[in-house]
């Protein structure tokens, strides 16, 4: 069941997916990365700091071991002379531990990135499953993991192998050279070998990290099903949205209707349509449309025009073209200028007979729009 259910997650994780992952503490993780960055600082650490760690340590036995007889008896002074020799080799020791360190905490932050969850304390008693563990071991994952450690194994070992005899010489003359001279250089050559064998792993690693990578993804492959499920998760249902679509509606409903009164004219198909416009010649370059509507919609629109004494112009055509090649905020097609130009004269030249008093102006008949 498992292996058919691995056959049917075929599609790549969602960035959600890869989310919960990481609340559970599952991310890319390469072992031979750090051990191979571990192991090239501690080679660096000891060929460069080797002359301090090892004149450090002279100190600390110098001083630990240059005792008197009295002093030897006397408890006090033992356990004084304790705690400043572990200050001295504490001290000694403390530039390469820290460089240890650091590479241990920076290494696996190149491929997984910082991450911290408490679903990864939690005990996975599944685990436990002998069962499941047999599985797991001769899975292709266990097989991988087999080859991986068997390469480990024989390349460590050859480097190991050859680094050691070509070194071989040098250790055997240490015992010729003085003490401090040999001990920093014994703790170079420590550090020559370290460096050789951080080199092999980190070949190992340049292939275990885009292994790893490719597990991780692999193993958070999902069916169609779980992204179907995600998606009406993260979206809701089909109800919730068709309310929440239609609470939009209503809202921006309400926001064109405020607009109404507040328009120069509402051009009217005279009752399937109605397009009200503004223009502001200071601040527009063009009359936009501020509200626009069909049917029970048109209606309302032209009760609030006569409810304000907002002019109506009938004018088929010009409503239609209006209705359907323009949203609510957009400046009317510039083909449309010389038309709603008429519009616009007749309804300012009503202004100023209905402020003075004369005769009203003839309304405009637009049968036809310009192509």
């Amino acid at each position: 069941m498992a292996e058919h259910d691995q056959h049917d997650r075929t599609e790549s994780p969602t960035a959600k997916r890869h989310e919960d992952a990481r609340r559970r503490g599952q991310v890319p993780r390469s072992r031979d990365l750090s051990a191979a960055a571990v192991t090239l600082a501690g080679g660096f650490g000891l060929y460069n700091l080797g002359q301090l760690l090892g004149g450090g340590m002279l100190q600390m036995m110098h001083s630990s071991f240059e005792i008197r007889s009295e002093q030897a008896m006397d408890s006090d002074y033992m356990l004084a002379s304790l705690s400043n020799a572990a200050l001295q080799a504490a001290l000694a020791a403390a530039p390469l531990l820290g460089l240890l360190l650091a590479a241990a905490v920076l290494a696996p932050l190149a491929i997984g990135g910082w991450n911290f969850s408490t679903g990864a304390l939690v005990p996975q008693w599944s685990r436990l499953d002998p069962v499941a563990g047999m599985q797991r071991v001769f899975s292709l994952l266990g097989f991988i993991e087999l080859l991986k450690s068997l390469a480990r194994f024989l390349v460590v070992a050859l480097v190991a192998v050859l680094v050691l005899r070509h070194q071989y010489g040098q250790f055997a003359m240490l015992s010729t050279e003085p003490l401090g001279a040999a001990v920093t250089h014994a703790l170079r050559l420590a550090g020559t070998a370290l460096i050789a064998l951080g080199g092999a792993l980190a070949a190992i690693a340049a292939v275990d990290v885009p292994l790893a990578l490719w597990q991780h993804n692999r193993s958070l492959r999902m069916t169609r099903e779980e992204i179907r499920e995600e998606a009406r998760d993260s979206e809701g249902s089909p109800e919730v949205r068709n309310r929440i679509r239609r609470i939009q509606q209503e809202q921006a409903r309400g926001r064109m209707m405020a607009e109404v009164p507040r328009a120069d004219v509402v051009i009217t198909n005279p009752t399937h349509y109605a397009v009200a416009l503004r223009y502001d010649e200071a601040r527009m370059r063009a009359p936009i449309v501020v509200a626009k509507g069909k049917d029970l919609l048109a209606q309302r629109i032209r009760e609030l025009a006569r409810e304000h004494a907002v002019p109506l112009i009938e004018a088929p055509p010009l409503a239609r073209a209006l209705h359907a090649g323009c949203e609510l905020g957009d400046e009317i097609p510039a083909r449309l200028y010389s038309v709603v130009a008429q519009v616009l004269t007749y309804v300012y030249q009503l202004r100023v007979a209905r402020r003075g008093g004369g005769a009203l102006p003839p309304e405009p008949r637009i049968d036809s729009l310009p192509t």
